[in-house]
């Protein structure tokens, strides 16, 4: 057995070295059983990291460099495990150094645990860009791995916690509250956890049901931005003016808001313009048409300009457009709502809006009068003949 064979190598360094002072010779032990792994791992990963970069595998380099310090972390404490029995000390000081041990594997696991699912995460949306035109699919795959590997990291955090404490004696019942949500502990835990169950289960709906996606284009609480970020327990907004909106995940399934690109980017914008009688509508047809086909954002599909209403004495014109994405539809509307001003600007500034006053000559002639007399102090009639 390797550990008989282990304690007689120890038997045989203690007798040689029974000069030294007692347990030095076992933590020297413990230090080598720690080294050995510690310098074998990182010398075989730096090999690894070379061998990638040479074959220009930038990838694997960082999963290399993301999965050293969990990997040589779990090997050193194995080892060290595996030695403590041949160290020779007491009793009670192997049986408090074992337990040190194990609730520190067990954390280390669970590190492992999440390691790994963060890797696996990252080389399946490896196949998915996000900065392509068309990126509905690849948005779909990525909202729903971050969430559910959120959701999942955060179940495993409690589960290693839980099982680290019960491998602890004296605070072992606080390791079963945790799993069981029993007792005062798991009570008060459970009520301080709510929010953050209610936004877990949350995340878990929005990652099946999909109502939001990474870098889907939203307006809600009167701002319009785009989704930044989805994290287990928020999401980040980031707005048209660079601000960030910081949302629970709950809201976006208690309360109503839009979602511009829900199942594709394709929009219509509007532009409204209003003006004189007078404009030739089918000259203002043309130019719409002409400059839609000239702006690059135009997506060819839309393109209409309608008399919706007559308020007052003018003409109120409705134009649509359509474009792809929220932020190329504002852009387009602009650019449309520019060129047709400066157009009727130039070609027919009679159809620009104005206001038109009627004037009563007669109720102007009495008002003179009136103004006259004022004045001078004198009759009106002999005003007239004055003049």
């Amino acid at each position: 057995m390797p550990h008989d064979a282990l304690a007689e190598v120890m038997r045989h360094l203690q007798t040689a070295f029974a000069f030294l002072p007692d347990g030095l010779l076992g933590s020297l032990l413990l230090l080598v059983a720690a080294a050995v792994p510690l310098a074998a791992t990182r010398w075989f990963l730096r090999q690894f990291y070379r061998l990638a970069g040479r074959f220009n595998q930038t990838f694997l380099q960082v999963l290399v460099t993301r999965s050293q310090r969990p990997l040589t972390t779990f090997l050193v404490i194995a080892a060290v495990g595996l030695a403590l029995p041949a160290a020779g000390f007491s009793y009670r000081t192997t049986v408090t150094l074992a337990q040190i041990l194990l609730f520190a594997f067990v954390l280390v696991v669970g590190w492992n645990i999440i390691t790994a699912m963060n890797l696996g995460a990252e080389v399946y949306l490896r196949r998915f860009r996000l900065d392509v035109e068309d990126n509905l699919l690849a948005r779909k795959h990525v909202t729903q791995v971050r969430i559910l590997l959120r959701t999942v990291q955060t179940l495993l955090v409690l589960i290693t916690v839980a099982a680290a404490l019960t491998s602890i004696p004296s605070v072992r019942q606080y390791g079963v509250s945790l799993f069981a949500s029993a007792g005062a502990a798991g009570l008060v835990l459970g009520l301080a956890a709510r929010p953050l169950l209610s936004n877990m289960l949350a995340g878990i709906q929005i990652a099946m049901t999909q109502p939001i996606r990474v870098e889907d284009a939203v307006v809600l609480e009167g701002e319009w931005g785009w989704i930044e970020n989805i994290t287990g327990t928020y999401v980040v907004v980031r707005l048209w003016d660079l601000r960030r909106l910081i949302v629970p995940l709950s809201y976006f399934i208690e309360k109503p808001f839009q979602n511009w690109t829900h199942e594709s980017s394709d929009l219509i914008g509007t532009v409204f313009l209003r003006v004189d009688y007078s404009v030739p509508l089918d000259r203002l047809r043309a130019k719409l048409r002409e400059v839609v086909e000239a702006d690059p954002l135009w997506d060819r599909k839309t393109c209409v300009l309608q008399v919706t209403d007559t308020p007052g004495n003018m003409v109120e014109l409705r134009i649509l457009v359509s474009a792809r994405g929220g932020g190329a539809t504002f852009d387009l509307r602009c650019h449309v709502r520019e060129a047709m001003i400066s157009f009727l600007q130039r070609e027919y500034p009679e159809a620009l809006p104005r206001q038109r006053n009627e004037i009563n000559v007669n109720n102007m002639g009495n008002s003179l009068d009136g103004l006259l007399s004022v004045r001078d102090g004198r009759d009106p009639a002999e005003l007239r003949r004055v003049a």
